[in-house]
């Protein structure tokens, strides 16, 4: 019997996302880097202090529209008022904070920092990570040396799409891929098998899994509303939840450089330790 080619483990969606904690934009192709994908939360909102603003403490960003277009982030609010932003800026240098890493980061615009500002009520900057910037991994669970950009913790999450239906079995209604903000989805594989993935290749780049994702309340928040409840970490918790965590995809740290397709196989060459 022949066996589809497409029945094997395979990307089923990418996901890239400009501004850290804004909506995420899908995309049939990814340039893998040191730190992510290309432009993967390579721009990140800051208070006054310059400590980083997510959904955490700001779902009301989830309502912002983004877009790629050529060279520049093309972000929307509800009333049609749009702002346009480069992808690289070069404005002066300030220092941020994300979780406990300190970096020095590039203001990107005053003409963003008033949008943003008006937008959510509240003073805010934009700012970029250029590559200059060095922020590095969380030791305990990736190599020394490696690089992160404004991401929570890690440059890369995978989530498997069987899992997502799982999870939307027992909720009883579809549950996106959107509400987990992964950047590669598994079609093609057993619920969760990223879990016990040590190391893949896809596209002759290779990846390798560090630590299952902790989700936090984010996961709540409607990602068009920003409105939150308690799923699905509640139906999660009780097939997920271990050491008082639940987890939900697969945090990577990749090897090399190079570009990533939807519909690329993956070749899996270890499992997790």
């Amino acid at each position: 019997m022949t066996v589809s080619v497409m029945a094997r483990p395979h990307i089923g969606a990418l996901y890239v996302y400009p501004i850290k904690s804004l909506a995420g934009v899908s995309v049939l192709e990814a340039t893998v880097t040191d730190r992510g994908f290309e432009h993967d939360r390579r721009m990140m909102l800051v208070d006054p202090a310059g400590r980083f603003v997510t959904q955490r403490e700001l779902p009301e960003l989830a309502t912002l529209g983004v877009e790629l277009e050529d060279d520049v982030v093309r972000v929307s609010a509800g009333d049609g008022d749009d702002l346009q932003v480069p992808l690289h800026s070069e404005g002066p240098e300030l220092p941020v904070q994300v979780w406990r890493s300190r970096v020095l980061a590039t203001a990107v615009s005053a003409e963003a920092d008033a949008w943003f500002s008006q937008v959510m009520e509240r003073p805010l900057r934009l700012v970029y990570m250029p590559d200059s910037a060095h922020r590095e991994v969380n030791h305990a669970y990736a190599p020394e040396g490696g690089l992160v950009s404004f991401a929570d913790g890690y440059p890369y999450l995978a989530v498997t799409q069987s899992a997502l239906e799982e999870l939307s079995a027992r909720l009883g209604h579809t549950m996106s891929a959107r509400r987990f903000r992964p950047n590669i989805v598994i079609e093609g594989a057993p619920p969760f098998a990223e879990d016990t993935w040590g190391h893949f290749v896809v596209g002759g780049v290779g990846f390798h899994g560090v630590k299952p994702c902790a989700r936090c309340v984010v996961v709540t928040l409607d990602p068009d509303t920003g409105m939150g409840g308690t799923e699905p970490l509640s139906t999660l918790a009780r097939y997920r939840k271990r050491d008082g965590h639940v987890y939900f995809g697969q945090n990577l740290m990749a090897e090399g450089e190079g570009v990533v397709a939807v519909g690329m196989l993956i070749d899996i060459e270890g499992e997790a330790a």
